[in-house]
């Protein structure tokens, strides 16, 4: 049976937003099958839009420029669903960010969780420590 599950994006500077919802043929999939998801959507919700040159999506793509809440593209482009994918697995990776399902952290890309209509996914960006 199909389920929808809410998704939220936060930082570790205390900004938090609804990032929308997720649809899921099974109820049991793994982080990896979180992050494909969520990246796919984000994609596929900025290439809709033409002439757009703000993505709002987990990872920055290339040759663009962060700004609050999403990112800033030099020229209003297509953005790769697959190349932002392999972006997204390698910053889980190194800690880019965090996945939590219902505040539980989930670490493993091959972990499989078990989701519900009540489900909620937050996908915690880590902000840099800068020194001096």
């Amino acid at each position: 049976m199909p389920v929808t599950i809410a998704v939220r994006d936060e930082s570790t500077s205390g900004e938090a937003y609804a990032a929308g919802h997720l649809a899921f043929e099974r109820e049991m999939v793994t982080v990896r099958e979180l992050i494909r998801s969520r990246v796919f959507q984000d994609v596929k919700d900025h290439n809709v839009k033409r002439n757009q040159t703000r993505f709002s999506g987990l990872v920055q793509p290339t040759e663009a420029e962060q700004e609050l809440n999403g990112y800033r593209l030099k020229h209003p482009r297509q953005v790769d669903w697959q190349k932002q994918y392999e972006v997204a697995l390698e910053s889980f990776a190194h800690n880019g960010f965090l996945v939590l399902v219902n505040d539980r952290q989930v670490d493993r890309l091959d972990e499989v969780v078990e989701l519900t209509r009540d489900t909620t996914v937050t996908f915690l960006r880590l902000v840099p420590l800068v020194g001096g």
